[in-house]
């Protein structure tokens, strides 16, 4: 779902008739903050839970403007709201030069305090650029419309150092940021769409940390069976399928908000319902590159896992992957420290985890992906997973490398017989249930209904370090 809800599936609850701010909000006319930059708190739309919302007009931005975005992200700290900053900024303002700079600093260390603690999110609506942009990349989602803009450094600077012509849409247009760098996790039409869209993606959450999320009445039936998943899966192990057809058989009548679609496809990342409870939903596709993980997808999966465990959402995990991506431009890259940060997001979580392998759980992307060694609360499997350190031609290629193509046929067979199915992991205690794919979204839903009241004990540290 990309803003609003797509073809088929049912409409957010709160998204229409929210064109734009709530009237009546109450303005909060605080010291030092510039006619052109309001800060308001308020509803973003009629009977919604109130926000705190800092709007730039799209100027230059100065010690005024900048002074806006910290008042506001300290005034939703203190009151525990959602921040939602509605902004177009070209830049710091050159006349003004180390005061804006300081102004800008205050501004980026007011909004990394509300990380984790009150949910954050940038509404770009033109260009954002140079200093400005970074604050993007602290909020905890970003919704673009069509006509924004967000990079650091521009084109000329662009052309000056690398010599290279590049147009400021190639270079940081909305499009490029949804597919390319994974900033934004929306693209709307226009204003009054991204805050529709924001209206509904703030609805999954809490107001804050210490809270849960709000739970909505739900007239889809727990035990609703899913029967069209019985032939989701293709016979043949290579071939693929949508693993969104599985979570909307799963999530309260088949609806579901979709983060970052177009930036790392091979993994998803969707907010969804289970009877009216909140969940986030990280799932393998198979629908592209085979849903392998390579770094861009560590790190989608990685800021969502974190994401959900900083606003107590329950995480259903949905496995079918091959593996890692093989590649030398990737080792080079650093795939052992971004596959790490998956590793370090889903140890570091505390909220309920249910993970279900739907076919293919190979080697260290099993592990990364909220395996049972990983601390999930729950494992479920089809009858279709296959759970173990490679595939089977890979297997019989590795111990009978001298066989004949003959032999290596019928020891394939073999192998997929007797490793390539879920029974032996769960007689080993690594899956707690082999479920029947009719009965997916029940099994879910009993599972988070059990996990309701988890708790865990906090260890009381700073801050881990983790792998960037």
């Amino acid at each position: 779902m990309r803003g609003r809800p797509s073809p088929g599936r049912r409409a957010s609850p709160v998204a229409p008739g929210a064109s734009g701010l709530s009237r009546g909000r109450r303005a909060e006319h605080l010291p030092g903050v510039a006619r052109r930059a309001s800060v308001a708190t308020g509803p973003l739309y009629p009977g919604g839970r109130p926000v705190v919302t800092a709007r730039l007009d799209g100027r230059a931005l100065d010690a005024g403007a900048a002074g806006a975005l910290s008042q506001a992200a300290q005034l939703a700290y203190e009151r525990r709201l959602a921040l939602v900053a509605i902004v177009a900024a070209p830049g710091l303002d050159l006349a003004e030069g180390a005061g804006a700079l300081d102004a800008w600093g205050a501004a980026a260390r007011a909004w990394a305090r509300c990380s984790g603690v009150v949910p954050v999110v940038g509404v770009v609506h033109g260009p954002v650029l140079s200093g400005p942009a970074l604050l993007l990349g602290l909020a905890d989602a970003v919704v673009m419309t069509r006509a924004a803009l967000a990079y650091v450094s521009g084109p000329a600077a662009v052309a000056e150092v690398t010599g290279l012509s590049v147009k400021p849409t190639e270079l940081g247009g909305a499009q490029v940021h949804a597919s390319r760098s994974g900033l934004a996790s929306l693209i709307c039409r226009d204003t009054d769409e991204a805050l529709s869209t924001t209206a509904y993606f703030l609805d999954f959450l809490p107001s804050h940390a210490d809270e849960l999320a709000p739970v909505r009445p739900c007239a889809d039936p727990a035990a609703r069976p899913t029967p069209e998943l019985r032939s989701l899966v293709p016979s043949s192990p290579t071939g693929s399928y949508d693993v969104r057809r599985v979570i909307e058989a799963i999530a309260d009548e088949g609806e579901l908000l979709e983060l970052r679609p177009d930036w790392a496809p091979q993994l998803v990342t969707a907010l969804a319902r289970v009877e009216g409870q909140p969940v986030g939903v990280l799932a393998n596709q198979p629908q592209s590159m085979a849903g392998t993980l390579d770094i861009a997808a560590s790190q989608k999966g990685a800021r969502f896992v974190a994401f959900c465990d900083s606003f107590n959402l329950p995480l259903l995990t949905l496995v079918d992957t091959p593996g890692f991506m093989p590649g030398r431009d990737l080792e080079w890259r650093g795939m052992i420290r971004h596959g790490a940060e998956l590793v370090f997001a889903y140890a570091e979580a505390t909220v309920p985890r249910v993970c279900l392998v739907l076919r293919k759980a190979y080697g260290g992307a099993y592990i990364v992906m909220d395996s049972k060694a990983m601390g999930n609360d729950l494992c479920l499997a089809w009858p279709s997973a296959e759970l173990a350190v490679m595939g089977a031609e890979g297997a019989v290629s590795v111990v009978h490398r001298r066989a004949s193509p003959e032999e290596k046929a019928v020891l394939i067979e073999q192998y997929r017989q007797q490793f390539l199915n879920p029974y032996v992991a769960a007689e080993r205690g690594y899956v707690d249930m082999v479920i029947d794919p009719a009965e997916t979204r029940h099994a879910v839903a009993r599972c988070f209904s059990a996990l309701a009241t988890k708790r865990e004990r906090l260890v009381v540290r700073k801050h881990g370090n983790s792998p960037l």
